[in-house]
């Protein structure tokens, strides 16, 4: 309890911001259907906010050097908020697409922050807890904004005010905390190739786990709506992926802990491209049917980040834990800039089971690859899988430890 109480503001805040930032991605998604905006625009919307993410996970470590993490962090946050509020006052797809810039540069950036704050406070012994108590946070926040979409009215200015309240309100337990700021860490070194050098596959799976996630949260109330159901329907549909995935990541983990984990992801790769052949086939069999097949998605989809990462820091040694983290984070939004465009292109052009042709594509591609890779090498010596959430380039440092529970791999086994 003592350690709750000492990062409730820190754990308040994340709250706030994944009510705000996840609720707005899906509002926006059906208010861009309700005034017209056409496929393509709506998926570069979901595209925006990558490349928005993508600019602040790499500017918010500079920010904080330059004028401290309370101030980055206000700076951040009033980036998110302008970009909620402004939704309304100018209804333009193209402008749209630059506010939803500033929303991914706000998450992105308060992440860092919150994230680079946490490491300088935890310490060993309550660094496990401390980071569980993170991940539920994170996640609960993340499916009760799905859900705030069946309250929410598409097109209204209520409801971007609403996100924007609570995008604000996220300053207040963060600034008005009376602990003191830590020092700042140094950024990162990004070094885009590192993850390649010592595990393409990592990387591969990485890049697919972007394009099914980016892909079903930025344009999954487009694939909703396309097959008939109503918003509040669409905030369940959503929330049942994002439900789905956090209750994966156990087993999932035990599974990645127990066996060689290629085979773990070349079977979750499988599993994921029949859950994409359930979805298309639900399409007509009622709301629980289609459902279902989301819960099931994520339950498939959702672990494979985490997996891809671990069996990464299985070649690595603890001085490139950090590096490698961001690095993967780095790939991550690269796929998930491109995703929710050419996924919109496809419902578009061939309709709404296009979206999961294509994710049954790419990890076709992602099970034959990973198939060739295990003939390339033997299973290396593995670390404590971790679950690995996409926030920012600096939750290596938060889970670097955590990983370094067995020996290092010796430079010998890597490759």
């Amino acid at each position: 309890m003592r350690l709750i109480i000492s990062f409730s503001a820190l754990f308040l805040s994340v709250l706030l911001l994944q009510l705000s930032s996840g609720g707005v991605s899906p509002l926006d998604a059906l208010s861009g259907m309700a005034l017209g905006f056409s496929t393509a625009q709506i998926g570069l919307l979901g595209s925006s906010h990558f490349l928005g993410f993508f600019i602040g996970c790499w500017w918010a470590p500079r920010l904080m050097g330059t004028v401290g993490h309370s101030r980055a962090f206000a700076a951040f946050t009033a980036a998110g908020a302008i970009g909620l509020l402004a939704h309304m006052l100018v209804v333009n797809p193209t402008a749209w697409a630059i506010m939803r810039m500033a929303t991914g540069l706000c998450i992105a950036g308060c992440y860092t922050i919150v994230e680079a704050w946490l490491q300088a406070k935890v310490t060993n012994a309550s660094r496990g807890r401390t980071i569980a108590i993170y991940r539920v946070v994170d996640m609960t926040g993340s499916l009760v904004a799905q859900l705030l979409i069946g309250v929410l009215e598409p097109a209204s200015y209520v409801s971007y005010n609403l996100l924007a309240i609570l995008c604000c309100a996220a300053l207040l337990p963060l600034t008005l905390s009376r602990a003191s700021q830590p020092e700042t860490p140094a950024a990162p070194r990004l070094r885009p190739m590192l993850p390649l050098q010592r595990s393409p596959l990592a990387v591969a799976g990485v890049l697919v786990a972007a394009l099914s996630s980016s892909s079903f949260r930025m344009v999954g109330p487009v694939y909703g709506r396309e097959v008939g159901l109503s918003t509040d329907q669409i905030a369940t549909f959503l929330a049942a992926f994002v439900l789905g995935g956090a209750l994966a990541q156990y087993p999932a983990g035990w599974l990645a802990d127990k066996f060689d984990r290629r085979w773990v992801l070349i079977c979750l790769s499988a599993a994921t491209i029949g859950a994409s052949g359930i979805t298309i086939l639900a399409e007509n069999s009622g709301t629980w049917g289609v459902m279902g097949a989301a819960f099931l998605f994520g339950v498939m989809s959702f672990p494979i980040y985490s997996v891809s990462a671990a069996h990464a820091h299985d070649f690595t040694d603890t001085s490139e834990r950090v590096e490698l983290s961001a690095a993967l984070m780095f790939h991550f939004a690269l796929g998930a800039i491109a995703a929710p465009y050419v996924s919109s292109l496809l419902i578009h052009a061939y309709g709404p089971a296009a979206m999961f042709a294509l994710i049954s594509f790419a990890h076709l591609l992602l099970v034959g690859f990973g198939l060739w890779r295990m003939r390339a090498r033997p299973a290396p010596q593995k670390t404590p899988y971790v679950y690995s959430p996409r926030t920012s380039f600096l939750i290596g440092r938060l889970t670097g430890r955590q990983r370094d529970k067995t020996r290092d791999v010796p430079p010998n086994d890597r490759g």
